[in-house]
């Protein structure tokens, strides 16, 4: 019998207003784990996850529209997570 095995996706990659498939939770949890660690551009963010550029401007595109991404400046515009939408849990060591 074969195991059935779930995906850790980033709490924030779950939109509201859209079907949350397979292939587009891991794309943003691939994005927000990289706006994570830091701020990008589009470009920047494409060639670190592995993700085509297209993919990764759709992606940003919902999140901001959700309002867990913004993106700031001119073109081309740099991208960073926002306060709102669920976080991951973090063991505290103290």
């Amino acid at each position: 019998m074969r195991a059935m095995f779930r995906r850790a996706y980033h709490p924030r990659a779950f939109l509201a207003n859209r079907k949350n498939i397979r292939p587009g939770l891991e794309a943003r949890t691939r994005v927000l784990s990289l706006l994570e660690v830091k701020t990008a551009h589009a470009k920047a963010v494409a060639r670190e996850t592995g993700l085509s550029y297209a993919s990764v401007l759709h992606h940003l595109r919902l999140l901001e529209a959700e309002n867990t991404v913004a993106r700031r400046g001119r073109r081309p515009y740099v991208w960073g997570l926002t306060g709102a939408g669920q976080l991951r849990l973090t063991e505290s060591v103290g």
